[in-house]
């Protein structure tokens, strides 16, 4: 068996030390066992847990949707049932962040093609933006 420093580790799988140690804290990567010095010696399937964590957060999954997911993992015969619904109400949440920035999107556009560009006195965006009246849509929080 492969064993890595969490150096080594973090290089392979471009997931920072720091990183590495707070999953560890938290559960979502098995402690490994230390050298006779007190380092970290992590083996072959660490490399393989920590890109797939990585590139759950880079997709924007939440951690406790990594934990479930990982568990999952290690089941690879079950249904992928629930894999599924961690997934779908994600998408669901990317779908209204999208919809939000676009009508976000649409009044900065408004604003910035209301504005003449002269004083600030008539401004149209210092304008928009202390009364929220005078926006055509909803795009708050």
């Amino acid at each position: 068996m492969t064993e890595l420093t969490i150096g080594e580790l973090s290089r392979r799988t471009g997931v920072k030390i720091p990183t590495i140690r707070y999953y560890e804290d938290i559960g979502l990567v098995a402690a490994p066992p230390r050298s006779e010095g007190g380092q970290r010696r992590y083996g072959t399937a660490a490399v393989g847990r920590l890109n797939f964590i990585r590139h759950a957060r880079e997709l924007g999954f939440e951690i406790d949707d990594i934990r479930e997911l990982v568990a999952m993992a290690q089941s690879p015969q079950a249904s992928c049932h629930a894999a599924d619904s961690i997934a779908r109400k994600h998408l669901d949440e990317v779908e209204r962040r999208i919809a939000r920035l676009s009508a976000l999107r649409t009044e900065l556009a408004r604003m910035v093609e209301e504005c003449g560009h002269g004083r600030v006195c008539d401004c149209r965006v210092i304008e928009v933006l202390a009364n929220h009246e005078l926006c055509v849509g909803e795009h708050g929080r």
